[in-house]
């Protein structure tokens, strides 16, 4: 490598990338590079994504019309578990962590790989195995419990494929802990000179919040997952309320892992959102600090509030009280991040990119999502809402109209650096549009249906609900065309894209600092940082401008 005027590093004739740094099959499969693994991680959840959108499609074309004309109503229950979870634990949780925070986190720390580059291969193969159990047992007659696996159903009177899905389940929770591990340790281990805490990017401080939830919470799923088997393989009367057992006990025990887990597909969007906005809004991101606790609260008051899951489960009106007030004050913490983002934005010089209209999406749609949830918080108002679809519309405007956003603007806006290739901008905008008009075309009427008492997991209703219902059917269509455009223009700029340079968006962050796509082992030399984070020289450094203080040019 060699370094061009503007400081960057630029490929010497002849010098490979990790994509051509062996091209075999074999080469890919045992790598230990930590982007080769990102790209074999964005692979499988793509496969994932379209199996379990196929479900999603097949949900919708049932409920169009009032009458079970499509599917039978056991054939409806193994849809949408099929739906959920391959949704959930095959594409939601890893979705970010796994591609965007496999790839980056090394790049923005300053390393040459994570700690445990082994241990981060096994992750992504106990992935794909964990991924074959639970397909083979939605290929074989698929699971009727629902995502949730809630017991005596899934303990006592499932004669579905249970067993398979629930040790699926178990086995992905590995790779989830192995990932988490490697992050912790590539944070607290590998930080290049100069890297101090207080000048991570945000998305690396995202990525370690998100690992400790990892970490923390993921053996508990694995607990509940292995209970339902042994009750099932062994008759132990653990939930099996006719033999002394308690069936509200599993709730707590899946809730106390899957409502941590919700922050494990937000908080890394979080951190993608905020790379995105301070970079296209050319401005130091507004109270960093702020921010950086705001994580690392939700992080901690998340392991508090699974008890809003159960409003209606006959837990005790005390215990109730507790978790709503919980839940009231988690809005906090994510409060001042919309607010920060917000302050970021406030007289930027704001470029209206692709990831850019993505990254403002996400705003939107998790701002609606958390306020919403605020209605379920409520102890009175969750009693008429639960088991309705404001449920399901609330849920998926935080997981996938906030996840999903973030993660497609994190896709664009680092695709020339994973790629070395731009792709069409009108296109990526075009498809932002469509993705946000879509989302909230198809969900947005299912907040209506809620309210009105259509419950959620029936293939049948009233015809009263059908005008909504259409809607909510139509607007699919347009939220399936915002998903599959960036598969086509993404596919034809790694083939015909003009070439990326180092740094196409004039960001910061260590990353950029190196070639698009980076070599193996991302540096030549460790790189050594001198300024703080987001080091924009926007108006407020002007001359004159309410900041005249100057900073170096990020290392």
């Amino acid at each position: 490598m060699r370094s061009d005027d503007t400081g960057l590093l630029a490929r010497e004739p002849g010098e490979t990338s990790y994509l051509t740094e062996g091209t075999t099959l074999r080469s890919w499969l045992l790598s230990t590079d930590h982007k080769r693994i990102a790209i074999l991680y964005a692979i499988s959840i793509t496969g994932f994504f379209f199996i379990g959108g196929a479900a999603a499609t097949m949900i919708r074309l049932e409920l169009f019309t009032p009458q079970g004309d499509f599917t039978t109503a056991d054939e409806y229950n193994r849809l949408f578990t099929l739906h959920g979870v391959i949704m959930v634990w095959f594409f939601l949780v890893p979705s970010i962590p796994a591609t965007l925070g496999n790839f980056l986190l090394p790049l923005m720390v300053g390393a040459k790989d994570v700690a445990f580059p082994r241990l981060n291969l096994m992750s992504w193969y106990l992935y794909i195995i964990a991924g074959i159990f639970t397909l083979t047992a939605l290929l074989l007659g698929g699971v009727d419990t629902g995502w949730t696996f809630y017991t005596p159903l899934s303990t006592l009177y499932s004669n579905s494929y249970v067993l398979l899905a629930a040790f699926g389940i178990f086995v992905v929770g590995f790779s989830s802990i192995a990932t988490g591990i490697n992050f912790i340790a590539t944070v607290h281990l590998l930080r290049t000179k100069g890297m101090t805490w207080m000048r991570l990017p945000l998305f690396a401080w995202a990525m370690y919040a998100t690992s400790l939830v990892m970490v923390l919470a993921t053996p508990v799923l694995a607990m509940a997952m292995l209970l339902i088997c042994a009750e099932r393989l062994f008759g132990l009367p653990i939930f099996d309320p006719r033999a002394g057992g308690d069936p509200v006990l599993f709730q707590h025990i899946f809730w106390f892992y899957s409502h941590p887990a919700v922050y494990i597909m937000i908080l890394p969007a979080m951190g993608v959102v905020s790379e995105i906005i301070a970079c296209e809004a050319r401005r130091r991101v507004f109270g960093y600090q702020f921010m950086v606790y705001a994580m690392l609260v939700i992080a901690v008051i998340g392991f508090l509030v699974w008890g809003h899951h159960m409003f209606v489960a006959g837990q005790s009106p005390f215990a109730s009280m507790i978790f709503s007030f919980l839940s009231f004050v988690i809005a906090v913490p994510s409060a001042i991040k919309v607010f920060n983002w917000t302050g970021t934005l406030y007289r930027g010089s704001i470029r209206f990119s692709a990831p850019m209209l993505y990254a403002l999406g996400f705003v939107g749609l998790f701002t609606l999502g958390g306020l919403t949830g605020l209605f379920l918080a409520s102890i009175p108002v969750d009693v008429h809402l639960s088991d309705t679809y404001f449920v399901v519309a609330h849920f998926h405007y935080i997981m996938v109209g906030g996840a999903v956003s973030a993660f497609f603007g994190g896709l664009h806006f680092w695709w020339p650096k994973i790629t070395g290739r731009m792709y069409s901008e009108s296109f990526a905008r075009f498809a932002a549009i469509t993705l946000f008009f879509g989302f909230n075309f198809t969900f947005f009427p299912q907040f209506i249906l809620g309210y009105l008492g259509m419950p959620r997991r029936y293939h049948e209703y009233p015809p009263e609900f059908q005008v909504w219902n259409v809607m909510s059917s139509t607007g699919a269509v347009v939220l399936a065309i915002g998903y599959l455009m960036p598969l086509g223009y993404f596919a034809y700029s790694l083939l015909n894209g003009k070439r990326a340079s180092d740094n196409p968006w004039e960001a910061t962050g260590l990353e950029w600092t190196t070639n698009s796509p980076p070599p193996k082992h991302n540096f030549l030399e460790p790189p050594v940082v001198l300024t703080e984070p987001y080091a924009y020289h926007d108006w407020d450094e002007a001359p004159g401008g309410a900041d005249e203080t100057t900073q170096d040019e990020p290392a």
